[in-house]
Parts: C-alpha cells; sequence; structure tokens
C-alpha cells in the first residue's frame, strides 16, 4: 500500500523547521528515521499533507559526552549508539536496547529520539531509558527546554510534545561505578515488538546495592518505574533473600492487557522472570563478571 499524496520539505536549519511545523501544525510530520512514521503512512493509519525532513539539519546527528552526561541528537541511530565505546563500556542498559531494537536495516535508519516521540507501549528505548536519569529536549518557537521521560510520555503514543515543537536530543546521565545495568525482553520474534521488557540499573557500594532502577516495557500503557521493588534492594547482597521478595512487587505493578502475544496473568509471569534475568546481569556486570548484549 502506499501512502497518501504529500508534500515534502528538506530544510536545512533549525529555523526553517520550526518555521514549517508553525506554518502546518498539525497537518504536519517530522521525519526523522523514518521507521515508524512511514509504515504508517503505507497503513493510511498515519496521513500527514506535510513530511518535513529534518535530516539535513545542522548539530542534530551522533552522540558525545559531555561531563557525566551523554548527549544524544536527535538523528542519531540505533546502530550510532552500538558503535559507542561509552554506551558499551559505561551505559551497557542502552547498548542492549540499541542491539534488541528490530533487525539491522531498521537499526541503520532508525533513530533513539524517534523512537521516544512515538512512544509505542512496546519500544525498547521507553522502556530501557526509563531506568535512567534521562531528559528529552524540545525546541519550539519560545526556545528549547528539557523534559524529564517520566514526564514526556504520557500514555500509549502520547507525549508532551507540543504541536509546534520539535524534538532535539536527549541527556542521560551516565550511571555511577561501580555499578551496572541490563535490559532485557521477551519477543515471539527475533526483531520484533516486546511481549514484556525489563531494564535494570544498580549501583553499588561494597558488596550492597547503593541504587536500584527497575522499569518496565510493553506491560502498561507507558513504561513503568517499580519504585516499591528499587526501595526493597537498597542495601540488599546478593546473598540476601531481597530479590525473591521484590519479584512479586515487580508482577504487581505491571499493568498489561490480554492480547494475541499473551494473557494478563503471563505477562506478569514474564515480568517477574525478566527481572530476575536482567537483575542478575546487572550484578554481573557491576562486579566485572560479564560483557556483552543479552539475550532471552
Amino acid at each position: 500500500m502506499y501512502p497518501a499524496e504529500f508534500d515534502y520539505f528538506a530544510p536545512r536549519t533549525l529555523e526553517e523547521a520550526l518555521a514549517l511545523l508553525g506554518r502546518y501544525g498539525d497537518d504536519a510530520k517530522i521525519l526523522a528515521g523514518g521507521q515508524s512514521l512511514l509504515p504508517m503512512m503505507k497503513l493510511r493509519i498515519a496521513g500527514p499533507r506535510y513530511l518535513i525532513d529534518i535530516n539535513r539539519v545542522e548539530g542534530l546527528s551522533g552522540l558525545r559526552r559531555d561531563g557525566d552526561r551523554l548527549v544524544i541528537g536527535a538523528l542519531c541511530r540505533h546502530a550510532d549508539v552500538l558503535a559507542s565505546p561509552v554506551v558499551r563500556d559505561e551505559v551497557p542498559l542502552m547498548w542492549d536496547a540499541a542491539a534488541q531494537t528490530a533487525d539491522v536495516q531498521v537499526r541503520n535508519r532508525g533513530t533513539v529520539a524517534g523512537s521516544l516521540a512515538h512512544a509505542d507501549p512496546a519500544g525498547d528505548w521507553p522502556a530501557a531509558l526509563m531506568a535512567l536519569d534521562t531528559e528529552v529536549t524540545v525546541a519550539g518557537p519560545g526556545g528549547t527546554r528539557a523534559i524529564a521521560l517520566d514526564r514526556f510520555i504520557v500514555d500509549a503514543y502520547t507525549t508532551a510534545l507540543h504541536v509546534n515543537e520539535i524534538v532535539t536530543g536527549l541527556a542521560v546521565r551516565i550511571p555511577p561505578q561501580p555499578g551496572g545495568g541490563a535490559y532485557v525482553k521477551f519477543e515471539k520474534r527475533a526483531g520484533d515488538f516486546a511481549v514484556a521488557s525489563v531494564g535494570v540499573q544498580v549501583a553499588l557500594d561494597g558488596a550492597r546495592v547503593r541504587q536500584a532502577a527497575i522499569s518496565l516495557g510493553a506491560l502498561g500503557p507507558t513504561p513503568i518505574r517499580v519504585r516499591a521493588a528499587e526501595e526493597l534492594l537498597r542495601g540488599s547482597t546478593e546473598a540476601g533473600d531481597e530479590v525473591s521478595r521484590a519479584e512479586p512487587l515487580v508482577r504487581e505493578a505491571a499493568q498489561p492487557f490480554e492480547d494475541t502475544r499473551g494473557s494478563v496473568e503471563y505477562k506478569r509471569h514474564l515480568a517477574g522472570v525478566l527481572f530476575r534475568r536482567a537483575w542478575a546481569v546487572a550484578l554481573d556486570r557491576a562486579h566485572g563478571r560479564m560483557v556483552g548484549t543479552v539475550h532471552v
């Protein structure tokens, strides 16, 4: 199926892109990687009359370290994340998410920022980045503003982005060391959307957990932080029983709905299983016992 007819613009500056968006409003869509938008246009689920391609806009590409933050441009591809030594060595949770996103073609074109702006409940990046200290940067007629990720994604496929604003990137605080993270997902087929996913980030103080973050994906309309389990796990050790006590809290926090991929009970069970796996990998990485990506 082919998309409906549309007018195409390729601005070279952010100011030009914002002017076009201001002119056409709800009738326009921003094109970065296009891996979510174009399939929806082909299915006629989305039918923008104007397409604003920002791939020629300078200053939106790549990722770089800026002090204790990782700054990711709106045109940073999933493959760029995989190629980053900083991500691989210091934020392996993000490396896991990039490695498990769709297929090679999508990873080479799709963008991290576009995934957040699309806000698919089963998307990998919203779930993974919810376990980290992440802010989304947007630009509009009034200037730029930074929005914490848990306030940026407000519902399924719905964000706090105004109609006249463009996502210009995001900033992720690099987790403290010693520590480790992991993102695991269960999918029906390789490269598919998650049936359920879990992100975990831990920071250690000797043998004890100093900080813990747990996020759930595809288990509700938005990614879920499991604060009760995080609090329980602070101060725990590998020898303790806190993980067994935290698992029911993770299952209870999940808000899945039944569909062709599984029942509510099945998905809650998956949440507990994936949490245990992600927690084990995060601790292994924190102790230097494991490198590389995670596969379920």
